[in-house]
C-alpha cells in the first residue's frame, strides 16, 4: 500500500471519529461535516509530515538497500538506481525473497560443509590404508631381505602394488580437480561411436573373460553413428562403466551397449544383468568414494572415483548421465552425446 493511500485512510478514520462524536453532542449536520474536514485535512498533513520524515524514509532506505544487495554492483550499474513507488509493500516482498533465498543457500553450504567433511575423512581412509601396508611390507623386508630373499620378493611385490594404488587414487583425484576448474579442457572431434565402442570392448576382452562375462551390442550398427565429443575423454567415459560392470557383475555375466537415436543427441546404454542396486543408493552412486559394499570394493580394488570422473566428464560435455537399477535382474547407465551428421 502507497504512503498517501495508508494515511488518506487514516485520516479519514481520525476525521469520521471526530465529527461522529461533534454529531452527537451538537445534532448538526453541518458541524460534522466542519469537524471532519478540519479533522481530516489537518491529520492527513500531520500524519503524512511525520510518517514520511520519520518512517517511509527509512524504510525507502532499507528497501534501497536489499535491492541493491540483491541486484549486485554490476547489474546496478547497468539498470540504474531503481526507485520503488510503493517501498512498503515491496520491502516486504524483498525480505521474504530474500530471506528464503539466504535459507537455500544456507542449506546448500550445510550440505557442502557435510560433504567436505566426509571427502575428507575418506580421502584419509582411501591414503592411510595402502600408506600402512607399505609401511608394513618395509619393515619386514628389512627383517627378511638377508634370511629369506623369497619372502622379501614377495612383500616387494606387495608393497609396489599398494604404490600402484596410490599413484591411481592421485591420478583420478588430479583428473577430478582439472574438470572441476577446466584445466582439462575438451578437445571436440566427429567420429564414431559405435568404433569406439568396439575398440573398448576388445580392449577389456580378457579382462570379461577371466569373469566369463560377454561384452557385446545389443543390436547390429552397420551404420555411421558420428558423435560430436572429446574422443579420449569418451573413451574413459566407457572404460569406467564397462569396468565397473565386469568388477561388480556376475561370473557368466553379460555387459551390453545400445544405442538410441534421439532429435539432436543418441543415449547410450551400457547394461548388466547382475546383483543390481537398491534404489536407496541410486541417488549417491555418482559421489566421489561412494561404495554399496565397502568389503567387497575393497576386494575388487579401484578408487572408487570412477563414476565421479564419468559424471564430470559429461558434464564437462553438457550432456547427462543417469542410472537406474533393480535388484537381482541388472543395471543401466544412460548417458547422451551430441550427434552430427
Amino acid at each position: 500500500m502507497k504512503l498517501s493511500v495508508l494515511v488518506l485512510f487514516t485520516a479519514a478514520a481520525v476525521g469520521l471519529s471526530i465529527g461522529m462524536v461533534n454529531f452527537y453532542f451538537q445534532h448538526s449536520w453541518y458541524y460534522l461535516a466542519i469537524s471532519f474536514g478540519v479533522s481530516f485535512l489537518s491529520s492527513f498533513l500531520v500524519f503524512y509530515y511525520l510518517l514520511e520524515k520519520y518512517i517511509y524514509t527509512k524504510i525507502k532506505l532499507i528497501y534501497k538497500l536489499i535491492h541493491n544487495l540483491k541486484l549486485g554492483k554490476d547489474l546496478k550499474d547497468a539498470l540504474g538506481e531503481y526507485v520503488s513507488s510503493d517501498p512498503i509493500n515491496d520491502v516486504e516482498n524483498e525480505v521474504k525473497e530474500w530471506a528464503g533465498a539466504k535459507k537455500k543457500e544456507i542449506d546448500l553450504l550445510k550440505k557442502q560443509e557435510q560433504f567436505r567433511r566426509e571427502f575428507l575423512s575418506n580421502v584419509s581412509h582411501e591414503f592411510k590404508t595402502p600408506l600402512f601396508a607399505i609401511q608394513g611390507y618395509i619393515e619386514t623386508l628389512q627383517d627378511c631381505l638377508i634370511d629369506d630373499p623369497e619372502m622379501a620378493t614377495k612383500f616387494l611385490k606387495k608393497a609396489e602394488n599398494n604404490v600402484e594404488r596410490l599413484s591411481y587414487l592421485i591420478n583420478d583425484l588430479d583428473a577430478i580437480a582439472k574438470l572441476e576448474t577446466g584445466e582439462s579442457p575438451i578437445n571436440y572431434q566427429k567420429f564414431d561411436f559405435v568404433q569406439l565402442a568396439k575398440d573398448v570392448m576388445e580392449n577389456l576382452e580378457d579382462k570379461a573373460k577371466r569373469k566369463n562375462v560377454n561384452l557385446f551390442f545389443k543390436d547390429k550398427y552397420t551404420a555411421v553413428t558420428m558423435v560430436n565429443a572429446d574422443r579420449e575423454k569418451i573413451r574413459q567415459v566407457l572404460i569406467n562403466l564397462m569396468v565397473n560392470s565386469i568388477k561388480y557383475g556376475v561370473e557368466n555375466g553379460e555387459t551390453a551397449i545400445k544405442i538410441f537415436e534421439l532429435h539432436d543427441q543418441f543415449l547410450i546404454e551400457v547394461t548388466d544383468n547382475g546383483i543390481g542396486i537398491e534404489e536407496k543408493h541410486l541417488s549417491r552412486l555418482f559421489e566421489r568414494f561412494y561404495r554399496i559394499d565397502t568389503h567387497r570394493a575393497r576386494e575388487v580394488g579401484g578408487t572408487g572415483l570412477g563414476l565421479a570422473i564419468v559424471k564430470h566428464i559429461l558434464e564437462a560435455h553438457e550432456q547427462t548421465i543417469s542410472v537406474r537399477s533393480t535388484p537381482g535382474i541388472g543395471t543401466t547407465f544412460a548417458f547422451t552425446l551430441q550427434k552430427v551428421s
